[in-house]
């Protein structure tokens, strides 16, 4: 059973809380991915002590180390490449990346967005949703695409804005569903329960949907 887990990689800028509850997901053994490889842009990031914590190799990339965003893109591709990588989780990555790159990890490169896409792409989004007088608020798994926080949608989960939330507090409640639901996305996609196939997101036994 081992052999036929789905090896993933996760890319990481910061506290790696998402990639904790990828590692944690992953640590079971009836789970169908593993996660073979963690690439972290930032040197000193938590998300590197996450890492190593779990036994999984890390390659810290330091985007400041390269002339462009090509190369910096080409040598997480070469890492991902060597490790065999089946599919890519962004977790908390803060950096965009490039047109090729994406169109190389096409239907395999997935993100979790703390806002209900297609609402509040971007950064700010608790912020946004409270200024917005959202009474709903939440986070989506999706695939990436080269526009922003705009690929096709795999999973959603939503939480209510309560009445005197702030952005601290709306953050950690919404931040917990992401916990939840990034692996519980990944969990589909390496059961084969879900794939990207022209742009539209096919989930086993339902009809296909598009982009958010």
């Amino acid at each position: 059973m081992a052999g036929k887990r789905l090896r993933v990689a996760v890319l990481a800028s910061g506290r790696g809380s998402n990639l904790q509850s990828l590692l944690d997901a992953c640590a079971a053994e009836e789970f169908p991915a593993s996660i073979a490889l963690v690439i972290v842009n930032i040197p000193g990031a938590k998300a590197i002590d996450r890492a190593r914590s779990a036994g999984v190799p890390v390659a810290v990339i330091d985007h400041k180390a390269f002339a462009s965003r090509e190369a910096f893109d080409a040598a997480i591709d070469r890492e991902l490449q060597a490790a065999s990588i089946g599919v890519v989780c962004l977790a908390g990555f803060m950096r965009l990346l490039t047109p090729g790159f994406v169109r190389t990890w096409a239907g395999r490169l997935i993100n979790i967005h703390p806002s209900l896409l297609p609402d509040f792409p971007g950064l700010d989004t608790h912020r946004r949703a409270l200024d917005s007088g959202s009474t709903e608020h939440g986070c989506t798994v999706h695939y990436v695409i080269a526009e922003l926080d705009a690929g096709p949608i795999i999973a959603q989960a939503k939480v209510p804005v309560m009445p005197g939330d702030d952005e601290e507090a709306l953050a950690a409640r919404v931040l917990a569903e992401e916990h939840r639901l990034y692996p519980q996305a990944l969990r589909l996609i390496a059961e084969g329960k879900v794939r990207m196939v022209e742009g539209r997101v096919l989930v086993e036994g339902q009809p296909a949907s598009g982009a958010g």
